[in-house]
């Protein structure tokens, strides 16, 4: 036999047929709600974060003049660290006034960017030598 997905017993109801009391049914929306949501804030958080590497950066690659992902979502609070790879054979400047940030990464390398402990709001940055292409933001949340 199979067994239901909700137990009648989690909620107290009993099983008529093959449905359960309107007790029941709202008991079991309420269960599924608990199940669904995330277990804390920063759970809820972490799913809009941008993932991150095994060394927790956050990779962004500039290939033909273009950052991607060209928005970073990154905690609010809490330092964080960019792993910036430059796949075109030129060099480009992140550059953000915003976060008080001038690098330059040489063509085909990578660099680290370390940010500072941002309050929550956006912070803009570009590719200074392909501004019109090379544009991003970073959320902080």
């Amino acid at each position: 036999m199979k067994r239901p997905l909700l137990d009648s017993k989690m909620c107290g109801g009993k099983l008529l047929g093959s449905k359960l009391r309107v007790a029941g049914l709202a008991c079991a929306a309420a269960l599924a709600a608990i199940w669904a949501a995330p277990a804390s804030p920063a759970a809820a958080q972490s799913a809009t974060l941008s993932p991150v590497n095994e060394s927790g950066q956050v990779v962004l690659t500039i290939k033909d003049h273009v950052f991607s992902p060209s928005e970073i979502h990154v905690p609010a609070g809490k330092k964080t660290q960019l792993l910036v790879k430059n796949l075109d054979p030129t060099a480009e400047e992140f550059d953000s006034t915003a976060l008080k940030v001038e690098k330059v990464i040489a063509g085909r390398s990578e660099t680290v960017v370390r940010l500072r402990t941002l309050d929550p709001g956006s912070y803009p940055f570009i590719g200074e030598y392909n501004s019109d292409t090379a544009k991003g933001v970073v959320v902080a949340e």
